[in-house]
């Protein structure tokens, strides 16, 4: 796991950020100044898409975009699933690109478990803008955000860029051995042994 995506606090910027996703932003920010573990329902779809992984694949996908890619925009954890914070359209674009490449549920290769996503006319639920890393303190267990906002236009990966994370991410989980399956019925010696 990259040490690059370490959890974060968010920012008073990407606080604003935020709520700015929001019909009532100045509300959004009152209601963290008031309550500042609460998580908040914000709308998709004008500020950021959000596209939800399996924990496991979503770290895989968070592990190439930071040690291969050109890192991640934000990113939450939040009811064993990771959100990864996407520029608006993505929601929509992303899965005709699996399909297209056949990385999609209907594909020959499903090694890609299939992706949430949240766009236009969708909602989603983030952590506390002031939640800990550990999650103490974000009002519900297990809600923390892994790479939080910082600034007030953060930097969001398109379709494109989740696709070939997520291409990478199912190409790694492979497993390749020289060795033909067991049931076969082929003789395998093992020469790294021989004199």
């Amino acid at each position: 796991m990259s040490s690059a995506w370490n959890a974060s606090y968010v920012t008073p910027d990407g606080a604003a950020w935020l709520a700015s996703a929001g019909t009532y932003p100045r509300s959004t920010l009152a209601l963290w100044e008031e309550r500042p573990g609460a998580p908040v329902v914000l709308p998709c779809g004008s500020v950021f898409d959000v596209v939800s992984a399996p924990a496991m694949f979503g770290r895989r996908m968070l592990d190439r975009l930071w040690d291969d890619g050109p890192g991640s925009g934000p990113v939450a954890e939040f009811r064993g699933r990771m959100l990864l914070f996407t520029a608006p359209g993505t929601a929509q674009r992303l899965p005709a690109l699996l399909e297209w490449e056949e990385w999609g549920a209907g594909g020959r290769t499903r090694q890609v478990p299939p992706l949430l996503c949240h766009g236009t006319g969708d909602a989603v639920t983030v952590p506390a803008a002031t939640a800990s890393p550990t999650g103490v303190g974000s009002g519900r267990a297990g809600a923390r955000w892994l790479v939080a906002p910082d600034c007030r236009q953060p930097w969001l990966p398109g379709p494109e860029v989740l696709l070939w994370a997520a291409v990478r991410a199912a190409r790694g989980a492979v497993r390749i051995s020289i060795f033909p399956p067991s049931d076969q019925g082929a003789n395998v010696y093992d020469v790294s042994r021989r004199r």
